[in-house]
């Protein structure tokens, strides 16, 4: 293996794959890194009202949304809406879940540092929980 790595956009090789078993509802997958050592990078697509089950990573989460709007949420109940643009960071450890809103689409690039441990699946359903999600703070 060389020392780099890389995923071209615009790749005719470039090929998504349904998600199922750790997603509910329609997503799409496309691995861009996957010989790094102890990192991941996947683009991933969100139909509407699409979840990840719960999990977590043992290094952490970065998020960088391309297009679209959703939601990330952790078991202590925080919900906070994302849209493109927004870069989110999960701390390693930290179980929690993302998706697409149920009017929306959702694309992100996900960086997941170390393993990546699935849980029990998410609801789609909106409780109680998702309404008192708030905008991501603004750091102006």
């Amino acid at each position: 293996m060389s020392g780099i790595q890389a995923s071209v956009f615009g790749d005719p090789k470039r090929i998504w794959v349904k998600r199922s078993g750790t997603f509910t509802g329609d997503a799409w997958g496309e691995p861009r890194i996957t010989e790094a050592e102890n990192v991941g990078v996947n683009t991933v697509q969100f139909g509407p009202n699409s979840r990840t089950y719960w999990h977590s990573h043992e290094g952490g989460q970065i998020l960088v949304v391309v297009a679209g709007r959703g939601i990330i949420g952790t078991r202590d109940g925080e919900v906070i809406e994302i849209q493109a643009g927004d870069v989110i960071h999960t701390a390693p450890g930290v179980d929690h879940y993302h998706g697409a809103l149920s009017n929306s689409f959702l694309m992100h690039e996900a960086i997941s540092i170390g393993e990546t441990t699935w849980k029990d699946r998410k609801s789609t359903r909106l409780n109680s929980s998702h309404s008192q999600q708030s905008r991501m703070p603004s750091s102006a």
